[in-house]
């Protein structure tokens, strides 16, 4: 899926001999520089009002055109539900308080970025929303919204494998 390395030197002295095995360790065998690529936190919402979910038509790669969720990564001293209610509001200008979500489950995601693979683990919350009048707040990242039967769900439309498994285990019918 991934190359070996998006290295081609080792970044702390330029050497060109060195490990980085299954995109996890680099390790230089030069000067011994170790760099770890660990996973990234990321959360994702589940919008839902009455029988219907949220979809987002995304306006940028990866998986350009495909659905996805409300959500994004988790930022420095922020914890998960802090950073699910900051990216409901800059994509969508909803204002959720943390006891607004409902925890559901976690998945592991490639997220391929401008030729760097991300392994995220993501972090799925629901949201029970009053009404579905919603708007796009980040018109670059999001091209349209849908909102979607739970019975006529095709997974196949979305894009990230952990919102294709999370929404085909716990949300279609």
């Amino acid at each position: 899926m991934y190359s070996n390395s998006f290295f081609n030197y080792c970044p702390n002295c330029t050497s060109q001999h060195f490990n980085f095995e299954n995109v996890v360790k680099f390790h230089c065998q030069d000067c011994g520089f170790i760099y770890y690529h660990n996973i990234a936190s990321a959360v994702a919402v589940i919008p839902k009002f009455e029988d219907t979910i949220l979809f987002a038509v995304r306006n940028v790669d990866p998986d350009k055109g495909k659905w996805d969720l409300p959500g994004g990564f988790i930022d420095p001293n922020e914890n998960a539900q802090e950073a699910a209610c900051r990216e409901i509001k800059e994509e969508l200008g909803l204002h959720l308080k943390p006891s607004d979500l409902k925890f559901i489950t976690t998945s592991p995601n490639n997220y391929f970025y401008k030729n760097v693979p991300y392994r995220t683990m993501d972090i799925f919350f629901e949201c029970e929303l009053d009404s579905n009048a919603i708007n796009i707040n980040a018109k670059d990242e999001i091209k349209e919204l849908i909102w979607v039967k739970r019975s006529e769900i095709d997974v196949d439309k979305i894009g990230f494998v952990s919102i294709r498994k999370v929404i085909g285990e716990y949300y279609v019918l």
